[in-house]
């Protein structure tokens, strides 16, 4: 079978979103946008490169789990349809695919246009009798009605990079989306030494700083601003209080940035922060505490031996 794009989220919808987001969160104190706004085809090249760097242990140590433990979700689920949330380059997706034997459709669901068609195209090739299908569009509202049991997964801790209210509505949207034979399966970046995780988002690192910036740049393409990335440096910390690191450009010297499409002139003082992106790591019993309040329950939970990562594996709460 072929891949095919179905855009229920075309670009002006995304561009309106952007002038509502950048009105209110450039002129909110202090001033911070969402994390899915540094995701074009820039941010994804970007994360692409930074999961090759030795201190990001994220993506060997859910590549290890899931070569692990693909084979029992796939017994306890038996999918039909697997619908993928924030598939970005699909590199792990394939992993958790060669093992769902009674698979006939696979449904990626992301913002990034471009990405999704590189990967459906790549994984319709690599799976000739599954129906590849790539959504554009938010994961709250556009996740697709299917038959039978339905496996809707998120890998790489993507949803660590929601805020709490955003990661409510996803995980509800799931709940909806699996009847008592389907699942959610979450890949979950977890709470650990805070020295090992300021590793990992060192900005030293070219990719890790042009993420967290890039931002800027989609905000200059899209509504005509004139930030200067140079004039603004990238930062990240650990927030202890809410367990997620949280990332940011500092302003470098006073400044006055317009952004045409929306009339808007932003002031930053010297030193001044926009956050751009976090990264929430994730403790068991909170897992369990945000599952139960969108209807679902935890049904198996696989991490590795370092405690870096986990597999979680929930299903409706009034289910089997």
């Amino acid at each position: 079978m072929t891949f095919r794009l179905e855009r229920r989220l075309v670009a002006a919808d995304l561009v309106e979103d952007l002038r509502r987001e950048a009105r209110s969160g450039l002129t909110s104190r202090p001033k911070q946008l969402r994390t899915r706004w540094i995701w074009d085809e820039r941010g994804s090249a970007f994360y692409e490169e930074i999961m090759g760097l030795p201190a990001y242990y994220l993506p060997a140590a859910e590549r290890a789990l899931l070569e692990r433990h693909a084979g029992e979700v796939a017994r306890l689920v038996r999918p039909r349809t697997a619908v993928e949330l924030g598939s970005g380059s699909s590199v792990k997706t394939p992993l958790l695919l060669d093992a769902l034997s009674d698979l006939e459709r696979y449904v990626a669901v992301d913002v990034n246009e471009e990405g999704l068609v590189a990967a459906g195209e790549r994984l319709a090739a690599r799976y000739p009798g599954l129906d590849v299908v790539g959504i554009v569009g938010d994961f709250e509202r556009d996740l697709p009605e299917a038959d039978g049991p339905v496996l809707v997964f998120s890998l790489g801790s993507t949803i660590g990079g929601l805020d709490p209210e955003d990661r409510h509505r996803v995980l509800l949207a799931a709940a909806r989306a699996i009847d008592p034979d389907g699942a959610l399966l979450l890949g979950l970046d977890l709470v650990k030494p805070v020295d090992r995780i300021l590793a990992a988002y060192d900005v030293e690192d070219a990719p890790t700083f042009g993420l967290i910036a890039n931002v800027l740049r989609v905000l200059n393409r899209e509504l005509g601003a004139d930030f200067e990335p140079a004039r603004f440096r990238s930062e990240a910390e650990w927030n202890p209080d809410l367990e997620r690191m949280e990332m940011f450009v500092r302003a470098l010297e006073p400044q006055t940035v317009r952004l045409s499409a929306i009339d808007l002139a932003i002031e930053f003082v010297e030193g001044e922060r926009l956050r751009t992106e976090i990264s929430t790591k994730f403790r068991r019993e909170g897992v369990e505490r945000e599952l139960a309040a969108a209807g679902l329950r935890l049904a198996s939970w696989w991490q590795d031996e370092p405690g870096d990562f986990a597999l979680c594996l929930a299903r409706v709460a009034n289910g089997a």
